[in-house]
C-alpha cells in the first residue's frame, strides 16, 4: 500500500508539472490563440474607436481614485480625462503632436509635450494592443522562452516595434491572454527602473476581450500598491469627432460677481463757505 501510494504521489506530481509547463507553440503560434482569445483579428479590424471609462488611482496616502475617460481613434489618435476636484485634466494626442492641461497645478495655459513625452506617444502601442495584427504595425515577434508570472505558466513574447524599441510581453499558457507587459522605464531618485504592467479581470464587451483591471508597477521603487486603471464601461465605434484630438482651449477663470470689487465713487469736491 505504501509503495502503491509513492507510486500514485509521483504520478500526480508528473501531471501537474505536465499540466503546467506551456506547450511547444511558435511565436506565430501563440499570436494566433492570442488574437482568437481577444476575439478575432477581423472583430479588432472592425474597431475604428473606443472608449473606456473608470476610476485611476491617484496614489499617496490614503490612496483615492478619480474618474477618467480615454478615447482613442485610429490611426493612434488619443484624448485622456481625467476630473479631479471639478477640474478636467486632459493629455491629447493627435497622431504627431500633444499637449496636456493640468489645471489642478494651477497651470490654466495649454502646454505641448516634452521631446520626451512626444517620443512615447509616438511609441505607444495602438488601441488594439502590440500583438493584434503586429506584422501591419511594423513589429517584429519572437519567442523569448517561458516564465511564470504570478504562478502562472506563460510565453514570454519580444515584441520589436517599428522604432527599434524591443518590449517584453508574458501570453498565459492557458488562456493566452496577455498577463504582463514591459512598460517604459521610469526616471526616480535620478535612476531608471523597470515598470511591468498587468492585465486582470478580462471580459467580453461588444464581442471583445477586454482587460478590466491594470495595474503599473515600478520595480525596485518605494511604492505601497501598484497604480490601478479599472475600466467600468467600453464604448465601441462611438462618433469621435478629429477635433477632440487637437489642441485644447485654455482654462478660462472667471471671478463669481460676489467676489467682484464694488466699484469705486469719486468723492465730490469740497464747498468752500463764504466768510
Amino acid at each position: 500500500m505504501l509503495r502503491s501510494s509513492l507510486f500514485a504521489g509521483c504520478l500526480l506530481s508528473l501531471a501537474v508539472t505536465a499540466s503546467a509547463a506551456p506547450a511547444n507553440f511558435s511565436a506565430e503560434q501563440v499570436v494566433e490563440k492570442n488574437v482568437a482569445a481577444r476575439g478575432g483579428l477581423a472583430a479588432w479590424r472592425g474597431v475604428q474607436t473606443l472608449t473606456l471609462e473608470g476610476q485611476v488611482d491617484a496614489g499617496g496616502k490614503p490612496s483615492h481614485s478619480l474618474p477618467y475617460v480615454l478615447k482613442q481613434k485610429r490611426p493612434h489618435l488619443s484624448r485622456l480625462e481625467i476630473i479631479f476636484k471639478d477640474q478636467v485634466s486632459l493629455q491629447v494626442y493627435d497622431g504627431k503632436q500633444g499637449w496636456k492641461l493640468r489645471p489642478f497645478l494651477n497651470r490654466i495655459e495649454v502646454e505641448a509635450y516634452t521631446p520626451e513625452e512626444a517620443r512615447q506617444a509616438v511609441a505607444a502601442d495602438d488601441l488594439d494592443g502590440a500583438l493584434i495584427d503586429y506584422a501591419a504595425k511594423g513589429n517584429q515577434v519572437s519567442l523569448a522562452g517561458t516564465e511564470s508570472v504570478e504562478g502562472h505558466p506563460a510565453y514570454k513574447l519580444a515584441v520589436k516595434h517599428h522604432d527599434g524599441i524591443v518590449r517584453h510581453v508574458w501570453v498565459d499558457a492557458s488562456t493566452f491572454l496577455e498577463l504582463k507587459v514591459e512598460g517604459e522605464k521610469r526616471k526616480i531618485d535620478g535612476r531608471p527602473h523597470d515598470v511591468s504592467i498587468y492585465y486582470r479581470d478580462w471580459k467580453s464587451e461588444h464581442g471583445l476581450t477586454i482587460a478590466h483591471t491594470v495595474d503599473t508597477v515600478v520595480e525596485a521603487a518605494k511604492q505601497p500598491a501598484p497604480y490601478r486603471m479599472t475600466i467600468t464601461k467600453v464604448s465601441v465605434n462611438d462618433t469621435l469627432d478629429d477635433k477632440l484630438f487637437q489642441k485644447p482651449a485654455p482654462v478660462l477663470i472667471t471671478v463669481p460677481s460676489s467676489a467682484a470689487p464694488a466699484p469705486v465713487t469719486p468723492a465730490a469736491p469740497a464747498v468752500k463757505k463764504k466768510p
